[in-house]
């Protein structure tokens, strides 16, 4: 059965910074691409990071860019996103996903997803 447990959320001050893991055991690793959103209060999970199955391409929503830094371990079935210079804005509950097929930014379209992990960022 497969699994993505995300782990490493928690309560950080403007300008500080979190790194999410997600676990994968269970998973083919190498085979899917791996994906990071978020979801707001009242708003719609968003996009937010995505990296290749070798981890040699990575993409990255615009609001994101230059702060966030997505990675990934094959040996250890692990995706990372770093996330430095947090914002109030950043808050919500951040899933990892996994898709066998190329980057998408609809959620719907990943065929595995965590339960999420919660980024709390005080002003």
């Amino acid at each position: 059965q497969v699994q993505l447990v995300e782990s490493g959320g928690g309560l950080v001050q403007t300008g500080g910074s979190l790194r999410l893991s997600c676990a994968a055991p269970g998973l083919t690793f190498g085979w899917y691409g791996m994906g990071w959103f978020r979801q707001a209060p009242g708003k719609e999970r968003e996009f937010v990071a995505a990296i290749s199955r070798s981890g040699g391409t990575t993409y990255n929503t615009d609001s994101v860019k230059g702060r966030f830094t997505i990675s990934r371990d094959n040996a250890k079935n692990t995706v990372y996103l770093q996330m430095n210079s947090l914002a109030p804005e950043d808050t919500g509950v951040y899933y990892c996903a996994a898709r066998s097929g190329g980057i998408t930014t609809m959620i719907n379209d990943w065929a595995y997803r965590g339960r999420g992990t919660q980024v709390t960022v005080s002003s």
